[in-house]
């Protein structure tokens, strides 16, 4: 009997940290596919440059993500077949990555509330009891920092500069803030990993995040924090808005129509 429960708790375990595993992936694959779009659009030369190696850096670290998710569920997936056969619904994102990209203050809007709490949990996960994860988070973790301060900078100038610039970027806060919620509302997976020191516990993080965030609010023109009466959840049960199944029509499409397709 302690055996069979002892095996019980294991594979518990490992389905807890496949899960966590795909949210965290799908947030950088999803996101990163969001930067992608911008190739080819961007407003300057020089930012053509900098999405594209942003979202190489997302889609770099989703796939070291996806990689491990694929080897603990031990069933021969790897990041590629989880991240091309599978349906939205079993996708683990957060609901703020998947938003269109709309204008570049949206954009840089998105990209800026997401990443100051995606450094916060890669900076917890870097001191992870699991190695595997620690290992990952630590080798990403500079270049979150990065996207961090890219983003932060155009708040600043965003936020700080015309008066239709301000506006544009206010208006993208006020749509966007609705989704802040989730990234600190953690579910029953989280709550576990949390409690075996695997994962952190996202309800310790908002303080500072807020407060950071609220110190580049004022410094960029006095932008508002939005008052939000009820927050969007889902995206972590697999509840998604119609935006994503198209942005997975696109990314998912060549693997789909020519299954195992090498270049």
């Amino acid at each position: 009997m302690g055996a069979l429960a002892t095996n019980t708790v294991e594979r518990t375990l490992d389905q807890d940290r496949f899960d966590y595993l795909l949210h965290l992936g799908d947030n950088a694959l999803v996101l990163g596919q969001r930067m992608s779009e911008w190739v080819g659009h961007a407003p300057a030369l020089e930012l053509e440059m900098a999405v594209s190696n942003l979202a190489l850096d997302l889609i770099g670290e989703a796939q070291l993500w996806l990689d491990l998710a694929g080897r603990i569920e031990g069933e021969g997936r790897d990041a590629d077949r989880l991240a091309n056969f599978r349906d939205a619904l079993d996708f683990r994102n957060l609901l703020i990555v998947e938003q269109p990209n709309g204008d570049w203050a949206f954009t840089v809007a998105r990209h800026y509330l997401f990443s100051l709490q995606h450094l916060a949990v890669v900076e917890r996960l870097s001191e992870s009891r699991d190695e595997e994860i620690a290992d990952i988070a630590r080798k990403v973790r500079p270049e979150i920092a990065y996207h961090v301060k890219f983003a932060r900078s155009w708040i600043e100038r965003l936020g700080d500069g015309t008066e239709e610039s301000h506006a544009r970027l206010q208006r993208a806060i006020d749509r966007l803030w609705r989704f802040t919620g989730e990234m600190f509302a953690p579910d029953a997976i989280e709550e576990r990993l949390a409690d075996e020191g695997i994962a952190p516990d996202l309800r310790t993080l908002e303080a500072d995040w807020r407060a950071e965030v609220e110190q580049v609010f004022e410094a960029s023109g006095g932008l508002d924090i939005p008052e939000v009466k009820r927050m969007t959840l889902g995206g972590r049960e697999g509840h998604h808005s119609e935006h994503l199944g198209h942005l997975l029509c696109e990314l998912q499409f060549l693997q789909r129509a020519y299954p195992g397709l090498e270049w």
